[in-house]
C-alpha cells in the first residue's frame, strides 16, 4: 500500500517534472554561459515541497483540517525570487541589453516632457553599491521603478457621495475587490454618473498595474478588460509604463525582494500607508526585453506545475482522510463482536482484539494511516465513541449491572422527596427504539440524563457587585475546552458567600456553558479543580449534580467529548447567540454501565489518548523539521 502521508506523483505530474528537467539541459545555440539555476532546484526537492504542510491550529475539536501547503507556497515564492534575480532562465548574449531599453524609455519621457504631455519628474537618486543586494547577470541593469514608470494615486469618494450596488457604467475598484493578482468581478460597487464626473480623471487602464498602498500593503495586480477605464480607490495606486513587459513587471513586483521594500517603506502612522514617492524610489533588476518575455513564459509554466502539485496534494490529503474515516467507522458498526480480554503494550493491541477484521485492516496500515493531525483526531474520536458504546474494554459478569444503579437512584430520590429536600419530578418519557443509536452490551442500560442528574443553573449576580477580589464567579468566559480559564476574572465580596452557598462549587463538579455551548475549540464544559475554589456559579452556566454517585465525573467527561453527545446537541438561538437549556440536557439519552466498567473505560481511554498525543508530538516535530528544511533550501538556492 502506498504511503498515504506523502502525495504520490501521477503520470501527469511526472511528465511535467520531466519537461522541467529537460529545460535545465538546454544549453546550446545562443545561451550564455552565466550561471542560472533553472528548474533543477525545484525538481531536486519536489517531495519536500509537497510534504511540507503547516498546521494552522491544533486546539480543540474540528480544527485539525485547517492546514496550509507551506512547501508549495514557498516554492511559488522561490520561483518569483529566482526570476527577479536572473536565475530562472538562460541568458542570451544576442539580447538587447537592458541599458539600451532604459535609455530608450528615458528618451521617450524627455520627448513627452518637451511636448508638454508629461510633467518633468524630480530626478531620482543614484543607486548606491550598498543598495545592490546581489550581482546581476550580464545585460541586466539596476533601476528605480520611477525611471521607467509613473505611479498615480486613486481618489476617495467626494464628501456626501456613496457607492451603490446597482450596476452602472462606472465601477469603483476597492482594495477588497483586489484578489490574487487581479480584480474580483463579483461584489463590485458602482458610482452614479454625477459622482463619477467629479473624480473622472482617477481611472486605471487595462494596460496598467495596481498596487495597494493602505490596509493591505504592496499587493500588485492587473486590471481585467471589463474594468478598463474604471475608477480607483484612494487606497491603491496605478503603475503606468511603456516598453516593459507588463506581466514581467507584475511578477517581479510580487516577489519577496520587491514586497520587502514596500513594507520597509510604509509610514508608521495610525493607519500605515505606502507613499507614492517611495514606490517610485524602489529598486528592481531589469533584464533585456526578450528575456522578460522568456521569464514570464517560464514563471507561468512553473506556476502551472505548482497548481497541479497543490491540487494533487489536497486530493491526496482528502483521500487519505476519507480512507481513515471509512476504516475507523467500520469499528463502530453494530455487527462487531464483544471484545476479548487481550492487550499488549502497543497501540495496535491496546484496542483489544475483539474487532477482528475491522481492526486488522486498520492495524495493517497503522503507520501510513495516522500521519496527519486530522487522522489522529479522528482516531481519538473513534476511541471515545468505542468507549461509550461498550466496545473498548471487556465486560465483567461480576460487575453490578446498570439496572441496579438505576434502582439505587430511584430509592435515593424517593427518600429525598420524603424528607422534603427535593420536589417530586415529573416522569421523563420512555426511551423509544428510534432514540437508541446502537445496541448496548449486557449489563448496560439506556436512560435519560435527567434520571442520573439534576441541573443547577447559576445565579444572576449583579454586575455592580463585581470587584477585583473576593469569591470568583464562574462565567461563560471562564469555561474553555474541559478546563477553566481565569484570565478575565470577576468576584463578589467574600461576605456574600453564605447567602449564596447553594451556588458554591466543589472540586470534581462538572459545569457546562448554556450560551455558545460549542465553539471552534470544542464543547464549552469544565471540570472544577481544587485550584479553582472558592467560586460561585453565575447564570447561563449549569452544574451537573449526580444522584447516588452513579456516574464518575471522568466517564461523564468522556461522553461529553464524544460524537454521541456532540451530535445530539441542537442549540437554539437567543438574540443570535446559540444556547441550550437544562431541559434539553435532561432529555438526552445516556449509555449507563457499571461503576467498575466506567473506571476501566476511563483508564483505557486515558492510556490511548496519551499514545495519540505521542503520535501528534512526533508528527509536529517532523512537520517542523520539514518546514525548516524548506526554508533552508530556499535560502540556499537564493
Amino acid at each position: 500500500m502506498a504511503d498515504l502521508s506523502t502525495p504520490t506523483h501521477d503520470g501527469q505530474s511526472e511528465q511535467t517534472a520531466e519537461s522541467l528537467i529537460t529545460m535545465t539541459a538546454k544549453d546550446g545555440g545562443n545561451v550564455a554561459s552565466s550561471e542560472y539555476f533553472g528548474a533543477g532546484a525545484i525538481i531536486d526537492h519536489i517531495d519536500i515541497w509537497t510534504t511540507a504542510i503547516e498546521q494552522k491550529s491544533t486546539a480543540g475539536r474540528g480544527s485539525s483540517n485547517k492546514f496550509s501547503l507551506y512547501g508549495i507556497k514557498k516554492l511559488r515564492e522561490l520561483i518569483l525570487e529566482l526570476a527577479v534575480r536572473g536565475k530562472l532562465v538562460p541568458h542570451d548574449a544576442n539580447d538587447e541589453p537592458a541599458s539600451v531599453l532604459l535609455k530608450r524609455i528615458a528618451a521617450e519621457k524627455a520627448q513627452l516632457v518637451k511636448e508638454g504631455k508629461l510633467k518633468k519628474q524630480k530626478p531620482l537618486p543614484e543607486i548606491s553599491e550598498d543598495e545592490k543586494p546581489f550581482e546581476l547577470p550580464h545585460g541586466w541593469e539596476w533601476s528605480r521603478l520611477g525611471e521607467y514608470a509613473e505611479v498615480k494615486g486613486g481618489k476617495r469618494l467626494p464628501k456626501g457621495h456613496t457607492l451603490i450596488s446597482d450596476q452602472t457604467e462606472y465601477a469603483y475598484i476597492r482594495v477588497t475587490d483586489m484578489k490574487d493578482g487581479s480584480v474580483n468581478l463579483h461584489g463590485l460597487q458602482y458610482l452614479t454618473a454625477d459622482t463619477q464626473k467629479l473624480i473622472q480623471q482617477y481611472t486605471i487602464s487595462k494596460n496598467d498595474l495596481y498596487i495597494t498602498i493602505a490596509g493591505t500593503i504592496g499587493e500588485v495586480g492587473s486590471i481585467p478588460e471589463e474594468l478598463d477605464g474604471m475608477n480607483l480607490t484612494e487606497n491603491a495606486a496605478k503603475i503606468v509604463f511603456n516598453q516593459i513587459d507588463r506581466l514581467w513587471l507584475k511578477k517581479s513586483l510580487s516577489a519577496n525582494f520587491s514586497m520587502s521594500q514596500f513594507i520597509e517603506k510604509v509610514n508608521q502612522l495610525a493607519q500605515p500607508k505606502l507613499a507614492l514617492h517611495r514606490i517610485l524610489s524602489s529598486i528592481l533588476p531589469v533584464p533585456p526585453l526578450e528575456e522578460q518575455h522568456r521569464i514570464v513564459a517560464k514563471v507561468d509554466e512553473l506556476m502551472s506545475l505548482c497548481d497541479a502539485l497543490e491540487a494533487q496534494t489536497e486530493a491526496s490529503i482528502s483521500a487519505h482522510q476519507t480512507l481513515v474515516e471509512t476504516l475507523l467507522n467500520a469499528l463502530l458498526q453494530p455487527n462487531t463482536t464483544q471484545p476479548a480480554d487481550s492487550q499488549s503494550a502497543s497501540l495496535e493491541s491496546a484496542l483489544n482484539d475483539s474487532f477482528a477484521d475491522s481492526w486488522d485492516r486498520v492495524a495493517e496500515h497503522f503507520d501510513t494511516l495516522f500521519t496527519t493531525e486530522a487522522s489522529i483526531d479522528t482516531l481519538k474520536q473513534t476511541i471515545l465513541q468505542l468507549a461509550v458504546m461498550g466496545k473498548l474494554v471487556p465486560q465483567d459478569d461480576n460487575d453490578e449491572p446498570a439496572a441496579k444503579l438505576l434502582e439505587r437512584i430511584k430509592a435515593e430520590k424517593a427518600q429525598l422527596i420524603k424528607d422534603g429536600k427535593i420536589k417530586k419530578q415529573k416522569p421523563l418519557p420512555a426511551i423509544t427504539d428510534e432514540e437508541k443509536p446502537f445496541e448496548l452490551p449486557n449489563g448496560w442500560e439506556w436512560c435519560r440524563l435527567g434520571t442520573l442528574y439534576s441541573f443547577l443553573n447559576g445565579f444572576a449576580f449583579k454586575s455592580e457587585w463585581f470587584q477585583p477580589e473576593g469569591i470568583k464567579l464562574l462565567r461563560n468566559i471562564n469555561i474553555a475546552h474541559s478546563e477553566t480559564k481565569w484570565g478575565d476574572q470577576a468576584c463578589i465580596p467574600s461576605s456574600m458567600a453564605a447567602e449564596y452557598e447553594k451556588y458554591l462549587l466543589s472540586a470534581g463538579d462538572i459545569v457546562i456553558s448554556l450560551d455558545r455551548p460549542i465553539i471552534n475549540t470544542g464543547l464549552k464544559y469544565a471540570v472544577i479543580e481544587q485550584s479553582d475554589l472558592p467560586c460561585l456559579l453565575l447564570q447561563r452556566v449549569a452544574k451537573f449534580h449526580s444522584h447516588a454517585d452513579t456516574v464518575t465525573p471522568k466517564y461523564l467527561s468522556r461522553w461529553l467529548e464524544s460524537d454521541l453527545f456532540m451530535s445530539a446537541i441542537d442549540p437554539g438561538r437567543s438574540n443570535g447567540v446559540p444556547h441550550i437549556s437544562t431541559k434539553q440536557l435532561e432529555a438526552m439519552v445516556f449509555p449507563l454501565c457499571s461503576l467498575e466498567e466506567q473506571h476501566r473505560i476511563v483508564a483505557k481511554v486515558d492510556e490511548l489518548m496519551a499514545l495519540c498525543d505521542q503520535l501528534k508530538a512526533r508528527l509536529s516535530d517532523a512537520q517542523t523539521t520539514q518546514l525548516h528544511l524548506t526554508d533552508a533550501i530556499v535560502e540556499q538556492v537564493v
